[in-house]
């Protein structure tokens, strides 16, 4: 018998990830446009998140979102990438507009 448990869902996954992102003021997409995420290290966070065991948890925290969240749910094991993201560090010789 094998420890390693499946991984859920892609669609399922990929919504979440741009879901709390979202719920956060971070757009994914844009994040990646502006080099603050590559795509490689988008594809890592809806993997990551297909193996996260508080699914039930986030979802409950996304349908309780009305206004813009100042941060991901505490299970969230990409928390701190999306409050990095959601204030970024423009590169050296460039100002935020």
């Amino acid at each position: 018998m094998s420890n390693v448990l499946p991984l859920g869902d892609p669609a399922r996954h990929f919504w979440m990830t741009r879901s709390v992102a979202r719920a956060m003021g971070v757009s994914l997409s844009e994040a990646m446009a502006e080099g603050n995420l590559s795509q490689k290290a988008y594809a890592d966070l809806v993997t990551r998140c297909r193996s996260c065991h508080f699914v039930h948890e986030c979802e409950a925290w996304l349908g309780q979102q009305s206004h813009r969240a100042d941060a991901a749910p505490a299970c969230c094991q990409h928390a701190d990438l999306f409050q990095a993201l959601k204030h970024p560090t423009p590169p050296a010789g460039r100002r935020k507009p």
